[in-house]
């Protein structure tokens, strides 16, 4: 019962989290002049991957990295599949064109690049797994993205509002404590969700798979859920899309080679076929954008998340 009480308790921080980080951070484009977008792709991105982030580190510090790659590959199926899925069936997507030019071709070199890492051992009848020098490869990746993006930023900020004064201040002020605490609801929501959550799972006799690429990856994506419905409902798609897309570069450019620096990573065959999944609707996103003009209607959304709950019923039963 207390197990249950506090996986509730986790649910509400990632709640009030998604939408104090939504408000902040929407307040901060505006202020900045900054678009939505850029702001989805970094600071909100960031702050719905601590959970990740938090989770992996931790089982690092530990040398329990079994269900850490699990927990990557499975919350960026779920971002993709049960959060852009989900999100885009409730009221429908525009895909900006910076997303497919720029930031989804990232996200399908580091997913591609990934998975060359943990097929490569394989082929050579090694151990496969991911350590310092994988790490370091996805690290650089990881700073190429970002110098693209704040590039992008400070070519953007010209357009600042023209708002002096301690009022202008004073709002930047609230906004990015809106951001600072709901990223410390989404960590706090999120630690809560897993501990308890697995602890429920094992009362109840789950097992590692299900606890791995399921519970702990659907949980530790509930920031992005959350983030991403609130931010959909305001009819803020660009940064709804740009949270999803960023926070999948974030999980494996900069979540897991954290991870794997700090501990090396146990994969195999079905990690890479997971990322190769993930690599898949990524690409399918590019495909939408030039066949339907950059709109993912509800129909989109459906086949998305029928994807998802397919797979994920493959991997857990089959």
């Amino acid at each position: 019962m207390t197990a249950f009480l506090l996986l509730l308790a986790g649910l509400t921080c990632l709640l009030l989290g998604g939408a104090g980080l939504v408000r902040g951070a929407t307040g901060l484009a505006h202020s900045y002049g900054v678009s939505p977008l850029l702001v989805g792709l970094t600071i909100v991105a960031f702050g719905t991957s601590a959970p990740e982030l938090m989770v992996n580190v931790v089982g690092a510090l530990k040398e329990q990295t079994d269900i850490a790659f699990g927990n990557i590959a499975g919350s960026n199926l779920a971002n993709l599949g049960l959060v852009l899925g989900g999100t885009a069936l409730m009221s429908g997507l525009n895909l900006n064109d910076q997303i497919i030019k720029r930031d989804i071709p990232l996200l399908l070199l580091a997913s591609l690049a990934t998975v060359i890492m943990i097929l490569d051992p394989m082929l050579r009848e090694q151990v496969s797994s991911l350590d310092l020098s994988d790490g370091l490869i996805l690290l650089l990746l990881f700073c190429i993205f970002m110098y693209m993006t704040f590039k992008d930023l400070s070519e953007s900020s010209g357009a600042e509002e023209s708002i002096t004064g301690s009022s202008f201040w004073d709002t930047k002020t609230v906004n990015w404590s809106l951001v600072a605490g709901g990223a410390v609801g989404l960590a706090i929501g999120g630690e809560l969700v897993i501990t308890h959550g697995v602890a429920l799972a094992a009362i109840l006799g789950v097992s590692s798979t299900i606890i791995g690429i399921g519970l702990v990856a659907i949980g530790t994506s509930l920031p992005e859920l959350v983030t991403s419905i609130i931010a959909a409902l305001k009819k803020e798609a660009d940064l709804c899309v740009g949270n999803i897309v960023g926070s999948n570069i974030f999980n494996l450019l900069l979540v897991l080679p954290i991870t794997a620096i700090i501990y090396p990573i146990k994969t195999d065959a079905s990690g890479a076929l997971d990322i190769g999944v993930s690599l898949a609707l990524a690409a399918f996103l590019v495909i939408i954008f030039l066949l339907n003009k950059g709109v993912m209607g509800k129909p989109l959304g459906a086949l998305f998340l029928l994807g998802y709950f397919f797979y994920m019923s493959y991997r857990i039963f089959i």
